[in-house]
């Protein structure tokens, strides 16, 4: 019996909005999700902003789709982008979209292939606007698939802060453990970290500097943890006073 067929994605890069140094990171963490099956660019590669993606596309088998600046204020790559993206949404092949970009111009794009119950991963800098953030099944921020890749991850010494600082993920935490309901007040770890990607489309454990949720939560010394043997890791909210 042969096995499953990984999800097929369609990855398409707004190289304007993104930096050709997160290409290893970027496909790294896309075969986590599925199989990129198309994999598009879109941009002016006689313009020094996307030339340097001119260097990486054969090594990621990348096809760019070259769109010249005509007229000053007009993105015609965008335009493109939009075009390819709803032509192969109704080409009925693909489970996923990947869209790398940090332009809010595609936020309705992201909701109108989710409308089409079509899962949307957006990829983009942490200054991404809000809305293109929520229109996505999940979202990516590519500064840690910057520091994620070989060339240049930096040494413990040099490591960049995280993104976030993990007391912040505090209230996150307990949101989540109490939307789950338990009459012990224990929650699978696991569910925890489902309910948190519900709530924050751009919820990552790498964000505050832990590769894992466990590590992230043990970090902030907010909540109990036990492993119950041969059971799943679980966590609760500690009793007040504790």
């Amino acid at each position: 019996m042969s096995e499953p067929r990984s999800p097929r994605l369609a990855v398409l890069i707004d190289a304007d909005n993104a930096s050709a140094k997160i290409a290893d990171g970027l496909f790294e963490e896309i075969a986590k999700i599925g199989e990129a099956s198309v994999r598009r660019i879109y941009g002016d590669f006689s313009h020094a902003r996307s030339r340097s993606w001119a260097e990486v596309l054969s090594k990621h088998a990348i096809i760019p789709q070259q769109q010249f600046a005509y007229t000053t204020g007009k993105n015609a790559s965008d335009i493109t982008l939009v075009i390819d993206a709803m032509d192969l949404l109704h080409s009925g092949l693909f489970d996923g979209f990947c869209l790398v970009s940090s332009d809010s111009d595609f936020t309705r794009l992201a909701a109108r292939i989710r409308e089409q119950g079509v899962d949307v991963y957006g990829f983009g800098e942490e200054k991404t606007p809000e809305s293109f953030r929520n229109a996505c099944r999940k979202f990516i921020y590519t500064e840690i698939l910057r520091e994620g890749s070989e060339e240049s991850t930096p040494s413990a010494k040099t490591r960049k802060k995280p993104l976030q600082s993990p007391n912040k993920v505090i209230p996150l935490i307990k949101k989540a453990i109490t939307e789950l309901e338990s009459d012990d007040g224990w929650v699978t770890l696991s569910g925890v970290g489902k309910q948190l990607s519900n709530l924050n489309s751009d919820f990552d454990s790498r964000n505050y500097g832990f590769p894992k949720l466990s590590d992230l939560v043990r970090k902030t010394g907010a909540f109990d943890i036990e492993t119950p043997k041969g059971g799943a890791m679980r966590i609760r909210l500690k009793p007040t006073g504790k």
